[in-house]
């Protein structure tokens, strides 16, 4: 899962991007609303934290841009503000879900996932595809009612593909879900990772696939 931070503090947002890459999310940060308003323009982001007050573009106007352009991407506002005016005009600027400062971070997180699951893809707490099951919500997998031990980088990119079943995967796409902007192109981080994850859920259908010259299938051997 890939998070988009937009906070100017630059305590509050390292703490937070702290916190979200402990769980293995990969997080990208700006530091004012205009930068924020483009990165969350050109890239694909499974959920982005926006602060209402923000230098260049305040946080009402970036998510309003957001919603204008058609992005559904999930957004949960940050404010230090709690007059209930701040809310209304957050929410109705078409923000998911509103948080004031100080927060608790169990409860940021928790906020987090469930704005993940409500993401365009429709994530529910549990994928399925043949015997192959991955519970959102317990960040548990089974195999044929087996438990598979997956790391936590592991399981996000399994979430992915079985996310998007029978569809290929490009080494590009895979790296923007999986990583932040950080990702090293050149390394093969994602060929090592895509066959781990493969040997651990075994080689019969449904499985990964190597798709020649193009990516990386999860399903049925055509």
């Amino acid at each position: 899962m890939r998070i988009l931070i937009v906070e100017d503090d630059p305590l509050i947002a390292g703490l937070i991007q702290r916190v979200l890459s402990a769980q293995s999310y990969a997080v990208d940060h700006a530091g004012d609303g205009e930068t924020g308003l483009e990165m969350a323009s050109v890239n694909d982001y499974d959920v982005v934290v926006l602060d209402l007050l923000l230098p260049k573009r305040t946080g009402i106007e970036v998510c309003r841009e957001l919603r204008q352009e058609g992005s559904i991407v999930p957004i949960l506002m940050l404010t230090s503000l709690d007059h209930d005016e701040d809310v209304i005009k957050g929410l109705d600027a078409g923000a998911d879900d509103y948080l004031g400062k100080p927060f608790n971070l169990d409860v940021f997180l928790a906020r987090v996932r469930a704005l993940a699951r409500r993401d365009s893809k429709q994530k529910t707490a549990e994928l399925r595809l043949g015997d192959l099951v991955l519970d959102s919500a317990g960040r548990t997998v089974t195999r044929a009612g087996m438990p598979v031990g997956l790391t936590a980088k592991e399981l996000n990119l399994l979430e992915y593909f079985m996310l998007n079943p029978n569809e290929v995967l490009t080494r590009e796409m895979i790296s923007e879900h999986v990583w932040d902007m950080n990702f090293d192109p050149q390394s093969n981080v994602v060929e090592s990772l895509v066959r781990r994850v493969r040997k651990k859920i075994g080689k019969t259908d449904p499985t990964i696939h190597t798709v020649r010259g193009a990516g990386y299938r999860l399903g049925d051997t055509p």
